[in-house]
């Protein structure tokens, strides 16, 4: 069956359109890559003992990685997400579409693909790559962090420490808790599945998504996924956020509480960090909320508040109760409420 995206094209429209980054000779930049990666090696302990959770010996280290890397890797992995739910909306389809129509239609779906990978490539710090496909790994995006830290202004080597530590985190929820990687993709999969629309519908459904488009500038909401969404899909992404809220707000509450013992300068980077989020310029602030990236930030937030109120109320070894099975993750409702938790996993 015909592919609905080239991705192949999808990565080299992505390598075309995205920065190489901020200027930097090739000495300073490989001096760059070696404390990037002595920085991701000295994470490893403290996180372990602060977390309390430890990846195995025999998991893959971080890799340190350029802008195109960074959007092969993630080409491969969505590849290998959506293919299941692109093949299910070409089956669906009444007639098959001829060779021509099918390699134009690639190459349109690739390019906008490789075109949201490289807005993205931009603004990536790190990233456990879950490659549904292939080996996961934490990649950490070189230029991004020297971009950032100097738009920052703030210490390199305390800033790196910091990212590493929050990226090192996501390296151990799914080193340590085996499980978790397979239910993420199982779920992501399911919906995206899910999502896929019947092809008789999409004239409809282009028509209301033009309709509601101003919906999604709307301040609080998901993006465009908002637009074309069931309840019953909403609530399939509502669970999938609060994993996402957990993981993330997890790695912040871990990668602060290290901070202040190994990173002297920890409270400036946090505050000059939380305040660039809020002085992106316009264009920046459409696409993210288009893209539904500002929803993202809100995980942070809501994540960490509730892993903080979990471990106020049953400490570090009770919080870590979350990673026994999927069903102790917690509900979207209880993510803004973790006495809820609290009470159905430790009653």
């Amino acid at each position: 069956m015909a592919s609905y995206v080239d991705w192949d094209f999808a990565k080299a429209t992505g390598r075309t359109l995205v920065s190489s980054g901020p200027d930097i000779s090739a000495e300073e930049a490989a001096a760059e890559v070696g404390a990037i990666r002595e920085a991701a090696r000295s994470a490893h302990g403290p996180v372990a003992e602060t977390s309390r959770l430890h990846t195995p010996d025999d998991a893959p280290a971080a890799v340190v990685v350029d802008r195109p890397t960074w959007i092969a890797a993630n080409a491969d992995s969505m590849r290998a997400l959506l293919d299941p739910a692109f093949d299910s909306l070409l089956a669906s389809r009444a007639h098959e579409p001829s060779a021509v129509v099918t390699a134009i239609g690639s190459k349109v779906t690739g390019a906008e693909a490789g075109a949201l990978l490289s807005f993205m490539a931009t603004k990536v710090l790190g990233q456990y790559d879950l490659a549904p496909a292939g080996t996961p790994q934490l990649m950490l995006v070189a230029p991004n962090l020297v971009q950032v830290q100097r738009d920052l202004d703030v210490d390199a080597a305390d800033f790196r420490a910091w990212v590493c530590m929050h990226e090192e985190t996501h390296r151990v929820q799914f080193t340590a808790v085996p499980w978790l990687r397979d239910h993420l993709i199982g779920a992501a999969r399911h919906l995206a599945v899910d999502l896929a629309p019947d092809p008789d519908a999409v004239q409809e459904l282009a028509k209301q998504v033009a309709q509601r488009l101003p919906q999604a500038f709307a301040e609080g909401g998901a993006g465009l996924a908002d637009l074309f969404t069931t309840p019953e899909q909403r609530e399939q992404m509502a669970r999938l956020t609060a994993i996402m809220s957990l993981l993330e707000g997890h790695a912040d509450v871990v990668m602060d509480d290290v901070g202040p013992v190994l990173i002297p300068s920890v409270a400036e980077i946090r505050a000059k960090f939380t305040e660039r989020r809020k002085g992106a310029g316009a264009l920046d602030k459409i696409l993210r909320r288009l893209l539904g990236l500002e929803a993202k930030m809100a995980q942070y937030r809501d994540g960490a508040v509730f892993v903080r109120g979990v471990q106020d109320r049953v400490g570090v070894d009770g919080f870590n109760a979350v990673w026994t099975s999927p069903d102790t993750l917690p509900l979207p409702e209880e993510i803004a409420d973790p006495q809820a938790w609290v009470a159905r996993v430790h009653a």
